[in-house]
């Protein structure tokens, strides 16, 4: 059995390994030891309330409960831009016409925008690859929403992601090459690290102020303009289904995408209720990944928990739990839990909030 919980700081070396793995473009796992633990000792303090609610990092990690290793990490930004300054390039239109010459022209353009300071971000999706099989990727990406929906007072209203942009299998950005190299003498990679690290200053002093006519740039950058990373396709998909959509803004460095949605129209967030729970050791094993599978959360806020239950143990308007499940909850007598089916619209349980 899997569980999600808040990540630990015996966990430094774990998170600092699953850094490497993740390669060029996650720049929120920057494989920095220093930077790393900074990031643990941020999370562990939010999730304590030892910091400025506003400057939180929530971090979870997905961990095997037979054995202890760590399979994934995923995390949520209460708000960004606060602790660093938040660029994105917005696209637009730059409109030219003529009524006279009979001329009406439509150019892309990028603006460099801070237009997303003080949004909340899930972030930080990765999951190792020898757990990338069944329900891992979905449980980790959506068990989010259940925390969002939890605590939604901690959160701005408008939620978005950051999609890693388009990069070959030698970390080229033909996004980097068309644009960021005119103004950055580097390497996409050391660009993409030093982001990671926070060094963000470079940027503001060095690109250009000015909107960036697209036709201008080479047809490959033109071409990965809002495209993601072959790995990161699932994750988008995911998001999607939860009701995200692109938002018209991508990232400086790669073109990333960035999608949005607003925190009460999550499909998860919407769907979820609040219901008793009662224990019993004949509770149905997941067998099929493919079916009706819930995600449930113990409503705490210090002590968070994440596990997965079948839909088959949804029963009579509480949900069915053995004896290794409440454990994993730490559930306590007479508690209730937050639960939500990892598909949409199974309406079979309603909330007896």
């Amino acid at each position: 059995m899997f569980f999600i919980r808040p990540i630990e700081r015996r966990d430094l070396n774990a998170l600092f390994d699953m850094a490497e793995e993740s390669g060029i473009g996650v720049t929120s796992l920057p494989a920095n030891h220093d930077k790393m633990e900074l990031k643990i000792s941020r999370a562990v303090n939010s999730f304590t309330d030892n910091i400025a609610q506003k400057d939180a990092l929530y971090l979870f990690v997905l961990e095997d409960a037979e054995t202890g290793a760590l399979a994934g990490v995923s995390a949520i930004e209460a708000e960004i831009g606060n602790q660093d300054v938040w660029y994105n390039y917005r696209v637009g239109n730059s409109v030219h016409a003529s009524q006279e010459l009979g001329v009406h022209k439509q150019t892309k353009t990028l603006f460099l925008s801070n237009d997303m300071t003080g949004a909340t971000e899930v972030c930080t999706l990765f999951l190792r690859e020898k757990y990338r099989q069944g329900v891992n990727g979905r449980f980790l990406s959506k068990q989010r929403y259940l925390f969002l929906a939890e605590f939604q007072e901690r959160f701005n209203e408008r939620v978005i992601a950051e999609m890693r942009g388009y990069s070959d299998e030698v970390g080229h950005s033909p996004f980097w090459e068309g644009l960021g190299r005119k103004f950055f003498q580097m390497e996409f990679k050391e660009a993409d690290y030093l982001t990671g690290l926070g060094n963000k200053w470079f940027i503001a002093e060095l690109m250009p102020k000015y909107p960036i006519y697209v036709p201008f740039l080479s047809q490959e950058a033109q071409d990965v303009i809002g495209k993601v990373h072959e790995n990161t396709e699932p994750a988008l998909a995911l998001l999607q289904q939860e009701g995200f959509r692109f938002n018209s803004y991508i990232d400086i460095f790669d073109a990333g995408p960035s999608v949005e949605c607003r925190l009460p129209d999550i499909r998860a967030v919407k769907e979820s209720v609040v219901v008793d729970w009662v224990a019993d050791e004949n509770s149905v094993a997941i067998d099929d990944p493919r079916g009706d599978v819930w995600m449930i959360s113990n409503r705490q806020f210090v002590n968070y928990r994440v596990i997965l239950i079948a839909g088959a143990n949804i029963k009579d308007g509480h949900i069915v739990l053995n004896a290794a499940e409440i454990a994993a909850l730490s559930l306590e007598p007479n508690s209730q839990v937050r639960a939500v089916s990892m598909r949409p619209a199974i309406p079979t349980i309603r909330s007896s909030k």
